[in-house]
């Protein structure tokens, strides 16, 4: 979809226990998580900047900044979510780590703000930074109404049909630094919310959202 807002598919976080452990425990540092400790993990190490551009052609993303990464690994079927990295959406950035313990930080585009919504009937899991190879919901290739308005103005936003992703997730490029009113429609059930897009610490990620 174009514009301020991408289209995605619903969610039930999880983090993919497939690949070693040094895998696993960047995982678990990108947002969703399971009840499984962490194992030891390499001491991590900030790509240069004039590195960065290799760091992306070596996991796949040659030529991409931090919003074209994001669409087209949100996109990306199950089978095909990369194995050899996490790429965890904060609030002003992308943070990209490899198995050993390599990372890159992409901004995210001035005055956007990327939501990751993962409605659900009956089963979820906690998660604030949004995982984008590793978090999975539980309604996955649904179509949904969804609807944002931004509360402090009362401007309709988005109000139409979307489909989540085959990661269980709708994607929203929404503006940076509002309060938002949410709301998902599915199968005649329901799930709203109220989040923020200001700061440093706001979630990326909403899982709780229940349908009903």
């Amino acid at each position: 979809m174009s514009g301020i807002f991408a289209g995605g598919k619903s969610y039930r976080a999880r983090i993919a226990t497939r690949g070693a452990g040094s895998l696993l425990a960047l995982a678990v540092l990108a947002g969703c998580s399971t009840a499984a400790a962490p194992v030891a993990q390499p001491e991590p190490t900030v790509v240069a900047a004039e590195d960065t551009g290799q760091f992306l052609a070596e996991l796949g993303l040659e030529g991409l900044d931090a919003k074209a990464a994001i669409d087209r690994l949100d996109r990306l079927p199950q089978e095909q979510r990369p194995e050899n990295f996490t790429a965890m959406v904060q609030p002003t950035q992308l943070v990209l780590a490899d198995a050993s313990g390599r990372t890159a930080n992409l901004p995210l585009p001035e005055g956007q703000y990327y939501l990751s919504a993962a409605p659900y009937v009956d089963q979820t899991h906690s998660c604030h930074f949004h995982s984008l190879t590793t978090c999975l919901g539980q309604l996955q290739g649904r179509q949904m109404e969804v609807k944002a308005v931004n509360a402090e103005t009362g401007d309709v936003l988005v109000d139409q049909g979307m489909e989540t992703f085959d990661n269980g997730f709708i994607g929203l490029w929404v503006p940076r630094g509002i309060t938002l009113d949410l709301e998902f429609t599915y199968q005649g059930k329901s799930a709203k919310t109220t989040v923020s897009t200001a700061g440093q610490s706001s979630a990326t990620c909403l899982t709780e959202l229940r349908l009903v």
